[in-house]
């Protein structure tokens, strides 16, 4: 058999269900979820491997107008994704008629690679619905391949897997096959960190947050872990850590016991929180967070 592997990116308006598609192919929460949109701030690569094939998934931000910096660097990780695409998957949600910036929309409907268009939550519709939300799109992108999907529910999530794998080019794999993804393990923290925030906080505050962990020690049955938790203003900073800390405790407490799934171990988790004045407008802040490089 012919080895086959290449990219797959998956793109869409914000919080149509990109991540949960991506957790659901990896078999692994690589991507954070949450009711929230802008969840997403990164392009995160998730490897799905057989032996005779290795893909690699992108989860992409949610494609809106930007309104300040750390937006703008959000939407480069979306051009990015159409620039290796072997593969696009385009989701869109019931209900939903149209992608919120344009000159992406021309992109995917004239894009030379193949392109699935999947129209995911069809668990929260009714037949009349579903059929009329696919001619929709069906005329909107008629190059695309159309899936009905539900992501949560995993309805049609291995059909398009493997017509997935049916359009990879054939290719040796990219990675070594026991790999995952291509963060570091300090990414998956901070992550796990900011999705409690994102579940515990409300209105501006979860977007004015970037965590950083400042020191991973792993021993033998433990892992040492130092976070710290940016906010830009004094007045956020009051908000998460709480009355006596116990919204942060809360943060702590729940960020551990993911962490201890993921890594397999104990975890000593320690976080902090600082203010760092504008961050989300500053060209050197976002570069120190993965952001604009």
């Amino acid at each position: 058999m012919a080895h086959r592997a290449g990219f797959v990116n998956i793109i869409g308006n914000p919080n149509v269900g990109k991540s949960t598609l991506m957790n659901a192919f990896v078999g692994e929460k690589l991507s954070i979820i949450t009711s929230k949109a802008q969840t997403t701030r990164h392009r995160i690569l998730g490897i799905v491997n057989g032996d005779d094939f290795q893909v690699l998934f992108s989860d992409t931000p949610g494609i809106i107008k930007p309104a300040y910096e750390l937006q703008e660097s959000m939407m480069d990780f979306v051009k990015s994704a159409f620039e290796d695409a072997d593969i696009l998957v385009y989701m869109v949600e019931i209900g939903e008629k149209a992608l919120k910036d344009e000159a992406f929309f021309n992109k995917i409907k004239n894009s030379k690679i193949p392109v699935l268009l999947l129209l995911n939550k069809i668990d929260n519709s009714n037949q009349e619905q579903l059929e009329e939300q696919a001619q929709l799109w069906q005329d909107k992108v008629p190059k695309a391949e159309f899936f009905p999907i539900s992501a949560l529910t995993g309805f049609n999530v291995n059909e398009v897997f493997n017509r997935i794998i049916e359009l990879l080019p054939e290719s040796p794999a990219f990675y070594p096959k026991d790999q995952l993804t291509d963060k570091p393990e300090r990414f998956f923290i901070n992550e796990s960190i900011r999705e409690k925030i994102l579940l515990h906080y409300k209105k501006e505050i979860p977007y004015a947050v970037e965590v950083e962990t400042e020191e991973f020690h792993e021993e033998d049955k433990i892992i040492r872990i130092r976070s710290v938790i940016m906010v830009e203003r004094d007045t956020q900073k009051g908000i998460i850590i709480g009355h006596k800390g116990s919204a942060l405790k809360r943060v702590g407490v729940e960020a551990r016991k993911d962490l201890e799934k993921f890594f397999g171990k104990q975890i000593h988790l320690e976080i902090y929180v600082k203010v760092n004045k504008n961050w989300r407008s500053n060209q050197n802040q976002l570069r120190r967070f993965g952001y604009n490089n």
